[in-house]
């Protein structure tokens, strides 16, 4: 760890850290900030300071070696840290020389100037591993601060407040890669246990209850099962689609080349799956052959997460990549082979406003309200149809506009000229504390236009849908009542889907990968094994969420509903087990293979 200067007492009730920069005017104004905090504070508070010169910038880099310079040799740290602090920002050629002139420091010493160059080296170091990617950056009791600079917003985390509490544990389990698996998981756990509790005829007719709006003699109403999967459900398809827009046009599908291997893989984890489906199951229940074809998102990417560095980042983005072309299949089949008898009139008026929706995106209307308001009438409107009312979610996020990317420098310079208008004015007004209206809108049309609205809707959206929805659809679907007799009831049933899923999900993806590197549509990257994108075909076998939707819409006799339920349990558990004792075993055989080739080389240099 770097060496830190600190004022303040080891056992004050919280310390503060601070990675800044003396040419810095942000740091400068926190600068007054941490003064006015040690004011209130007191010996409760233990204030650290660590460099984090600006990148490129030689004064500041020369301003942090000249304050550990002042401690090597005289021990005035922190009246030089002061001095620098208070100069304003832009330090002029000389005026480091003439600030040692003023303190009458020897600046003579190159042994105390060595000494300086390696604690500010360490410094930026470790500011660069503990993500201080600006200054400055500030860290409370060892956790890094990403709330507002002020004097109130530092204060109430620093003093640990409910809400602070709250919130920062949220983001940290937020964070966390296998979060979103979790949540399902207990969420799922839950719900075998109580619909296998004494509660459980409760628990099952809670799903059942009618829930709707009335309006005179108008009403609609829908069991509470049926909001969930079928209306807010719309929510995590409209996260997919968000997804699959951004991956076919900026991300790892946007070009042919960096998509082939992971739509292929995705194409024969699907055919496959569906051929051993129908070839096992009976006729009559063929109607299920799309459940072992999809892949739980949240379950794969939250194993792959937990086995950490034995995964190489190009299969995470392969297997990512792969799910995503998934998930747009599994759209594709629930709107084609799922839907009700087609309602013409409501059809139309789908069509209307979608077209409504692509006016709005070629005529450059960038707000959300519009197309929130469509969006809940175009879902209306499927629902009334007879389609799958979740679509809403996918045709919204294809016309959810994009933009080209911002010219960040452009609108920089704009939010500096209206903030530093404010500091110019500020003694100018009375009985006002903050920036002034039209100051207000300017800097809310800058923030605006810095993230493209789809992406804005997408990070909006997301934590609903993983932290929200994802669980309450688990909850409601993942009951199953315990029983021998749904196994042995419907052993065809059981057995395609966890044949399909289980044994299909990876073959089919191994054979269709390799197919495509041999015709040479593809290129396999030697970062990962065939041994080890076998076993992320494994993890695809994670049905779970969307084969639950599936199954519930495939099958109407809850018998066949429950078995389907009992076997995605049961190849989702099997799938995840396989995919990680492959993947674990790929990256042991990996390490062998690496040593010996050391070995080798050793003895041929040796020889």
């Amino acid at each position: 760890m770097a060496r830190e200067h600190a004022l303040g007492s080891d056992t004050a009730d919280f310390t503060l850290l601070e990675y800044g920069s003396y040419d810095c005017p942000f740091c400068q104004s926190a600068h007054a900030v941490v003064a006015s905090l040690r004011d209130r504070f007191g010996e409760r508070m233990r204030y650290a300071f660590r460099h984090r010169p600006i990148t490129g910038d030689d004064q500041a880099l020369r301003a942090a070696e000249l304050a550990e310079y002042a401690h090597e040799t005289a021990d005035r740290f922190w009246e030089v840290h002061d001095r620098l602090m208070k100069r304003g920002a832009g330090l002029a050629e000389g005026e480091l020389e003439r600030l040692a002139r003023e303190l009458g420091l020897d600046t003579g010493d190159q042994a105390a100037w060595e000494r300086a160059r390696a604690t500010v080296r360490a410094d930026r170091e470790e500011a660069q591993r503990r993500g201080a990617a600006y200054a400055p950056t500030f860290f409370i009791n060892g956790r890094r601060y990403e709330g507002a600079w002020d004097e109130a917003s530092l204060a109430e985390a620093a003093l640990g407040s409910l809400g602070h509490r709250v919130q920062a544990a949220a983001l940290d389990f937020a964070r966390w890669a296998p979060s979103t698996g979790l949540a399902l998981l207990v969420m799922t756990l839950l719900a075998l246990a109580a619909v296998n509790s004494p509660l459980g005829a409760r628990f099952a007719a809670l799903w059942e209850l009618p829930v709707g709006l009335t309006a005179g003699g108008l009403a609609f109403f829908l069991p509470l099962r049926e909001w969930i999967n079928d209306g807010l459900l719309s929510l995590f398809f409209l996260v997919v689609g968000l997804e699959i827009k951004r991956e076919f046009t900026v991300g790892r599908l946007a070009t042919p080349r960096l998509a082939a291997l992971p739509v292929a893989a995705a194409l024969g984890g699907m055919l496959l799956p569906a051929a051993i489906y129908l070839a096992v199951a009976p006729a009559p229940l063929a109607a299920g052959w799309a459940i072992p074809t999809t892949t739980d998102t949240a379950f794969a990417v939250a194993l792959i997460a937990l086995l950490g560095r034995r995964v190489p980042v190009e299969l995470r983005i392969f297997l990512t990549a792969a799910v995503i072309v998934d998930d747009l299949a599994a759209i594709a089949i629930v709107a084609l082979f799922y839907s009700q008898e087609l309602n013409i009139a409501y059809a139309a008026a789908a069509g209307a406003v979608c077209a409504a929706l692509a006016l709005l995106n070629r005529g450059g209307v960038y707000r959300a309200l519009p197309y929130a308001l469509l969006g809940l009438v175009l879902w209306a409107c499927l629902h009334g149809a007879g389609l799958h009312a979740t679509l809403a979610g996918v045709l919204l996020a294809v016309f959810t506009p994009t933009r080209p990317p911002p010219n960040l420098n452009a609108l920089m310079a704009q939010a500096e000229a209206v903030l530093d208008h404010e500091r110019r004015h500020a003694g100018e007004h009375v009985m006002r504390h903050g920036p002034s209206e039209p100051s207000l809108r300017a800097l809310d049309a800058i923030h605006d236009r810095i993230e493209s609205p789809a992406d804005k809707l997408l990070r909006s959206v997301e934590p609903w849908s993983s932290y929200l929805v994802l669980p309450l659809f688990a909850l409601a679907n993942a009951g199953l009542v315990l029983s021998a007799d749904i196994f042995f009831g419907n052993p065809p049933l059981v057995l395609a889907i966890a044949l399909g899923l289980v044994l299909g999900k990876p073959a089919g993806m191994l054979l269709f990968a390799a197919a495509a590197v041999r015709l040479r549509l593809a290129v396999k990257p030697a970062a990962y094994s065939w041994r080890q994108l076998g076993g992320a075909g494994a993890l695809a076998g994670i049905g779970f969420t969307m084969s639950l939707y599936i199954a519930a819409k495939a099958f109407a006799d809850p018998a066949h509903f429950a078995a389907a339920q009992l076997a995605v349990f049961l190849a989702s558990l099997l799938a995840g087990g396989l995919g990680a004792a492959l993947l674990a075993s790929a990256a042991q055989v990996d390490q062998r293979d690496a040593g010996r080739h050391e070995e080798r080389a050793g003895g041929e240099v040796r020889g």
